[in-house]
C-alpha cells in the first residue's frame, strides 16, 4: 500500500507505479491536515484525509475549500473531481519520486 506522504503528493501513475512530487514531500510531507488547509494545499489536504478513512476530517476540507473560493459551494464528489483524488489506490507497486 502506498503511503499517506506519497499519496498526498502523488502527481500521477504509470501503471502499477506513483509518481510522486519528491520536493513538495519533503517540505510538506510532515504536517497534518489542518496545517495543509492553511498553507491552501487542498490537494494534499484531500488526499490526507481521505487517506485516514475519517469522514469529519474529509468534511473540513470540503468546508474550508469552499470558504477559499468564490462562488458556489462545491459537493465533495465535485471538490474530488477538480482535485483529481478519489480513493487511496491499492494497487501501487513502485512509487517514482521525482
Amino acid at each position: 500500500m502506498i503511503s499517506r506522504e506519497n499519496f498526498m503528493f502523488t502527481v500521477g501513475y504509470q501503471g502499477n507505479s506513483a509518481i510522486v512530487d519528491g520536493s513538495s514531500k519533503r517540505r510538506y510531507g510532515n504536517l497534518d491536515t489542518e496545517e495543509l488547509m492553511e498553507k491552501g494545499l487542498f490537494k494534499p489536504a484531500l488526499c490526507a484525509a481521505i487517506y485516514s478513512g475519517d469522514d469529519e476530517e474529509i468534511r473540513l476540507v470540503l468546508k474550508s475549500y469552499n470558504k477559499h473560493v468564490d462562488g458556489h459551494e462545491v459537493s465533495l464528489e465535485d471538490l474530488k473531481r477538480i482535485l483529481g483524488v478519489n480513493m487511496v489506490p491499492g494497487d501501487i507497486d513502485k512509487v517514482i519520486v521525482v
